[in-house]
């Protein structure tokens, strides 16, 4: 055999090597919980046959505690390009059979490696994290590869779409990666997130916690807001991320990718002319509105299990991609508190960030009293999502199916935080409170003394409500572009969405905002 053959045997030995990560029985074990290896994610991910694997041949230069003597190709961490749909992504998946899939310097590098050539070309980076946390062998050395990454994290933020998928533990200096991307998938039963383990979580307050409960899916999912998404399978998880994709552009500077629309635009469905019940005190489901009014009834909720009373997610209109935020009255009436504002302003920035529009559906009686909002700081929270609405230059289209009060009204997208086009439903009542709560402060003298105090009031209500539970006061000073047909609003909507295409707004010049954190 000649030398150069030789060489090449090599080199095909060598990446079978390499792709075996911690070999055949940490890859058996890895099957045994029923997860995938980092190789057999990527695989599932990628179109296939599209992926192109860097770094191959890296190793850890550790050599304290016996690490010189432990040596695995590659470093716990696969890492290169692919596609997905056709469209470049950069990716890397972290490798528990090879040191719990730790985190080392070499491994950061790699890391850190794709994240630069994502931003360099403009495409998604997808995290995939199965990992033990920092390799203690290597120390600080760990721990400044994390830092790394962490700022590259926050560089590429609003430039490029950034994806975590936690498909094992992820825990310590871990989390803070996925929680700075845009948006964080947890699987059930085999991924958990937190800071602190369950065996310092009891020496340092005393309680006894599961590792699922202080931070499994769907702790995260329903208590924490961390994760978007949760799935029951690898396979699911990764087929989330892949649809999540579709609805979302490259980078900053481009269109989310158009779908050619088989779902004809001028469908009017009769059941919204009936869906708002005649008693405002009761609820109807907010889904069944989205669902006749998007393309073909294909909704990708986020955060779907989190501060249910706010609904949010990707949808298509007319083949355009369109994020929608709605109330859900099914859930706490439909009101804001703390949570459903947190949620809401983070998902309108994103789309802000990656040029999606905003199609927003108000049905919100007001903020959630009591102490424990107030000292949660409902304040700050509901000014987060006042703000980003204000901020969004993206076009913005609102639709008002009922309650519209208070505060709540101004922070749902109305006209003055520049609102592109807001319609309301025949049925919208937009006023500073409702009319009981009105009448209750208006007539609170003059009802003392009344013969009958209660009748009294119950017609100031009457004729409160006449005059202001309907559009067509705000829609008289043009707070309000148009008064529509409830069954006709998904035309409506595309019409404005289509006219909106060529919208240039510009904020004033600054190096960024004080957001209310």
């Amino acid at each position: 055999m000649s030398n150069q053959l030789e060489k090449v045997k090599e080199l095909i030995e060598l990446r079978a090597q390499a792709r075996l990560g911690g070999g055949e029985k940490a890859i058996e074990k890895q099957h045994a919980k029923g997860k995938y290896t980092a190789r057999e994610r990527i695989a599932q991910l990628l179109d296939e046959g599209s992926f192109e694997e860097l770094d191959m041949f890296v190793q850890h230069r550790c050599t304290n505690f016996g690490q010189e003597k432990k040596h695995f190709l590659g470093d716990g961490v696969v890492t290169g390009y692919g596609t997905i749909e056709g469209r470049l992504v950069y990716v890397f998946a972290q490798d528990f059979t090879v040191f719990g899939g730790s985190l080392s310097e070499t491994m950061a590098q790699k890391i850190c490696k794709v994240m630069d050539m994502a931003m360099k070309m403009g495409a998604p980076v997808i995290g995939i994290n199965d990992s033990g946390g920092a390799r203690i062998q290597e120390g600080i050395n760990a721990l400044s590869g994390y830092a790394e990454i962490f700022q590259r994290n926050i560089m590429a933020s609003g430039v490029i779409p950034q994806i975590s998928g936690i498909f094992g533990p992820c825990a310590g200096g871990a989390v803070y990666s996925p929680a700075l991307t845009d948006f964080t998938l947890m699987t059930e039963g085999t991924s958990y997130m937190f800071l602190t383990g369950p065996a310092v979580v009891k020496t340092v307050t005393g309680e006894d916690v599961s590792q699922e409960d202080l931070g499994g899916a769907s702790v995260h999912a329903s208590k924490s807001g961390v994760t978007h998404f949760t799935a029951e399978t690898g396979e699911e998880g990764l087929a989330i991320i892949r649809k999540l994709l579709s609805f979302i552009p490259q980078n900053n500077l481009e269109e989310a990718p158009l779908v050619n629309c088989t779902d004809p635009i001028d469908r009017m469905d009769d059941l919204l002319n009936e869906i708002i019940p005649d008693s405002p005190n009761k609820p109807y489901d907010m889904y069944e509105v989205i669902g006749a009014i998007i393309d073909n009834g294909e909704f990708l909720e986020v955060q779907k299990d989190y501060a249910k009373n706010l609904i949010i997610g990707f949808a298509r209109m007319n083949g355009q991609s369109v994020g929608v935020v709605a109330n859900q009255p099914k859930y706490l009436a439909g009101v804001l508190d703390s949570n459903a504002s947190r949620k809401g302003a983070r998902f309108v920035r994103f789309c802000d960030a990656f040029n999606i529009p905003l199609v927003t559906l108000v049905d919100v009686p007001g903020f959630l009293p009591g102490t424990g909002q107030e000292y949660n700081g409902v304040i700050l929270h509901g000014a987060k999502l006042l703000y980003a609405y204000g901020e969004a230059t993206v076009p913005k289209v609102t639709v008002t199916l009922r309650k519209s009060y208070g505060g709540s009204h101004i922070v749902m997208s109305c006209k003055q935080l520049h609102g592109d086009m807001n319609y309301a439903w025949p049925t919208a009542e937009i006023a500073v409170m409702g009319g009981a709560g009105a009448v209750a402060v208006l007539y609170a003298k003059e009802a003392k003394d009344q013969e009958n105090p209660a009748q009294f009031l119950a017609d100031k209500e009457a004729e409160y409500t006449k005059l202001f539970a309907n559009p067509y006061n705000a829609a008289k000073y043009g707070y309000i572009d148009d008064v529509i047909e409830p069954r006709n609003t998904r035309f409506r909507v595309i019409r404005a969405l289509q006219q909106l295409q060529t919208k240039k707004l510009t904020n004033p010049a600054k190096k960024h905002g004080n957001i209310p954190l």
